[in-house]
């Protein structure tokens, strides 16, 4: 049957010589598989320019309960960008967070609150000019909410290390190797302190950015199914310095 539905593209694959496969998280199924045909003939039936890492998409779909690939009638712009295609942070942290959502989103059903997060989250992040070397930072944090791994900050202020392993923040070093260490614990307490829309209010130079960003990465790896390597980070750093 036919189904509309807001769609956030995730990532293609090739599929015949006219043809791909576009994963989107959708508003009203969750993680789908459509096929997109006819897309890579030189006059195509969509415009391959939609088909962008976390672009916002209003979808037409054939929706068949149960399929493991559905296929698109239709698909338009619902929100087009004025910065993320053009500017190379935004680019680069799309394409990244494009990729982590990837591997992180696999239900096939919906769930409004965390696709309500992700569109407003996406749509802040062309929008917003301050403190974006830091918007993957929060963006990833918040999204641990709805991946049910949110971490929860102790009363005491005596907890110097954060323990990857039990999520768990301590005033003793962990007999392991999995935890933050002292800097990156203090700095990864702040990301408690605002909502997504404040991550100005983040202050990280290159360095603490990268080591946060590491450690979130080992907390996804520790408490989900992330085991692969991000094709997208090693770029994302050279971006970000």
């Amino acid at each position: 049957m036919q189904e509309k539905t807001r769609g956030i593209y995730l990532h293609h694959i090739n599929y015949s010589e006219t043809s791909i496969i576009a994963r989107f998280y959708t508003e009203k199924f969750g993680h789908q598989s459509y096929l997109v045909q006819g897309i890579r003939k030189k006059r195509p039936t969509f415009k391959k320019s939609l088909f962008q890492p976390l672009f916002l998409l209003d979808l037409e779909v054939y929706y068949r309960p149960g399929k493991d690939l559905q296929r698109i009638k239709d698909a338009r712009l619902c929100m087009p960008f004025e910065h993320i295609p053009f500017e190379i942070t935004k680019s680069s942290q799309a394409i990244f967070l494009s990729e982590v959502l990837l591997k992180c989103l696999k239900e096939e059903e919906a769930n409004e609150e965390l696709f309500d997060f992700l569109y407003h989250a996406i749509a802040l992040l062309d929008m917003k000019q301050d403190g974006i070397a830091n918007f993957h930072l929060a963006f990833l944090f918040h999204l641990t909410r709805f991946l049910g791994i949110f971490p929860q900050l102790p009363t005491n202020g005596g907890a110097m290390f954060f323990d990857l392993e039990t999520a768990n923040f301590s005033g003793a070093e962990p007999l392991h190797n999995h935890y933050m260490d002292v800097e990156t614990t203090s700095n990864f307490k702040k990301l408690f302190q605002f909502d997504i829309s404040k991550v100005e209010q983040l202050k990280l130079d290159n360095r603490q950015r990268a080591a946060l960003l590491t450690q979130l990465l080992n907390y996804y790896r520790t408490h989900l199914d992330f085991v692969e390597e991000l094709k997208s980070l090693a770029v994302l750093k050279e971006v970000l310095g």
